[in-house]
């Protein structure tokens, strides 16, 4: 795989990662009771362990985003 090539992919992975966070992030925020009942058949979680976990888990997710995406494509833009 070429530097460019590389680069090009960081940048994708990038835009596609937050697009499943955005996803997530509207069918928590507008279909939550829908989610809720959706997971609450494996799970016994009350709402409030619910909304943390999904919270949390959000958070862990975009840190992951930054570090193996975001963090070396721009230090790849910087070395270019």
């Amino acid at each position: 795989m070429t530097f460019d090539a590389f680069h090009t992919a960081l940048l994708w992975c990038a835009v596609i990662n937050y697009a499943v966070l955005l996803l997530w992030f509207a069918l928590f925020a507008f279909c939550r009771g829908w989610l809720a009942g959706f997971h609450g058949r494996w799970f016994a979680l009350s709402p409030e362990r619910f909304d943390a976990a999904h919270y949390v888990l959000m958070g862990v997710y975009k840190l992951g985003i930054l570090l193996f995406f975001i963090v070396p494509y721009g230090v790849l833009h910087i070395v270019k």
